[in-house]
């Protein structure tokens, strides 16, 4: 099949988004230039296993090609506005997220798709990502939307409402530029005040020294600087499974042995309970495991907290639940909310005994509150650890997970774009 050639003149104002595709659309990208597909193959496996953000880095590919691509192409990081270090050693990273731009897309053989073409409809916004790293490994909290549209009460992200979806290469960027700056070791020092010299662009010096110290970018799982297990948890600002198709895409890049190559077992999406994304979430033969937050006991509960709820109530959620199908390694993680007074009875432990008695393979996160301008508060820890003892003593495994980065608001339920001051949090009291 004769494949169309594309253009990549300086003067054409169509400039090719590199971060964001897959494999099989790199090599049809490559093919449609002209190159073999293979090409592509070696600019995914640059991107993604030896985070490589700039073509004129990836030297196996010949120098006429870099050049191409250098005009015609790119690589466009977020720009990091903000860095909020914790006592604890958490990082929550302040993204600032441009228009998204043209793109061309192609098919398997590298002919460009009519009536395919995007504009650049989506709107500037900003979202968060928090890195925590810790003895052996790295969690890396990351957002799949900016700001959220299920309006959870307890949680202050949802104060912003949905301001957009983000892009496959805007959920993938997240997790990469914090491990390179793991990997380096230090920030980026530079005139501004610690930002890149363009947004989220790598200066060519620091790069050099990066290059002469390590003998080249090695695979993601065995760059120094980095502990050897990295996990991704889908539970930043949005509601992932309400941006299926592009969350979808950056997971299986992420889990690709040929890209970012993280275990199954370490990537985590966290869901409010959309049944249709759970039943959807089923059916892929690659992803992740799945947690839902469930935050309360019975519907008139959850309904207060959670309005999703009204559409999805426990007796769907639950059936959607026992009916997806595990794997052989895997469980379903429940995640609950401790709000003082409100869902933490011993009467409220009970119930959800009862609700997760049907299910197969389980275990049960419960998480403090997180302060934040809220009505709420938290529950004591006696009454903590009651609620876990009564779950253990029926059989549900039941562990409590104190949030990290609580200090610069980027502890769960905390990622409303805060900046913060030198003033301390404060709680609303329950009315």
């Amino acid at each position: 099949m004769k494949t169309k050639e594309f253009s990549l003149a300086a003067e054409t104002p169509m400039i090719t988004e590199l971060l964001g595709k897959s494999k099989e659309e790199l090599r049809a990208f490559c093919v449609a230039l002209g190159e073999p597909a293979f090409r592509g193959a070696q600019i995914y496996h640059a991107l993604y296993a030896e985070r490589k953000f700039d073509v004129a880095q990836i030297t196996n590919l010949p120098l006429a090609l870099r050049e191409r691509l250098s005009k015609g192409a790119r690589v466009a990081l977020p720009e990091v506005k903000q860095r909020f270090t914790s006592a604890d050693g958490s990082v929550r990273y302040l993204f600032g997220l441009g228009d998204a731009e043209k793109v061309k897309t192609f098919d398997a053989e590298g002919t460009e798709k009519s009536g395919k073409e995007k504009t650049g409809s989506q709107k500037p916004a900003s979202v968060e990502a928090v890195f925590m790293p810790s003895e052996g490994r790295q969690t890396i909290c990351i957002s799949t939307q900016a700001g959220c549209a299920v309006d959870c009460h307890f949680c202050l992200t949802a104060q912003l409402g949905l301001i957009r979806n983000l892009t496959v290469g805007e959920i993938l960027a997240q997790v990469l530029l914090p491990l390179e700056e793991a990997h380096r070791g230090t920030r980026i020092e530079m005139k501004d005040g610690g930002l890149p010299a363009g947004p989220g662009q790598v200066p060519p010096a620091a790069t050099k020294q990066i290059e002469e110290k390590d003998g080249g970018l090695k695979a993601a799982a065995t760059k120094s600087g980095l502990a050897p297990q990295t996990n991704i948890v889908l539970m930043g600002q949005g509601e992932p499974l309400l941006n299926f198709e592009p969350v979808m895409a950056a997971v299986r890049i992420m889990l690709d042995p040929e890209g970012m190559g993280i275990s199954p077992k370490h990537v985590t999406l966290s869901t409010s309970g959309i049944v249709a994304g759970i039943e959807r979430l089923a059916q892929e033969k690659v992803r992740p495991k799945l947690a839902i937050s469930l935050n309360a006991s019975n519907d008139e509960q959850r309904d207060a907290l959670m309005p999703i709820n009204k559409k999805y109530p426990l007796a769907v959620l639950m059936k959607a639940c026992k009916e997806y199908p595990l794997r052989t390694w895997e469980h379903l993680t429940f995640e609950y909310v401790m709000l003082g007074g409100i869902n933490d009875a011993a009467e409220d432990a009970r119930r959800v005994v009862r609700l997760l008695a049907p299910l197969k393979s389980v275990k049960l996160n419960l998480i403090p509150w997180n302060p934040g301008e809220l009505p709420y508060r938290e529950s004591s820890a006696e009454r903590i650890e009651e609620f876990r003892r009564i779950l253990v003593d029926r059989g549900v495994p039941t562990f409590v997970r104190y949030s990290r980065g609580r200090d610069v608001m980027a502890a769960c339920g905390q990622l409303a774009l805060l900046q913060i001051g030198s003033s301390p949090l404060s709680v609303v009291s329950p009315q």
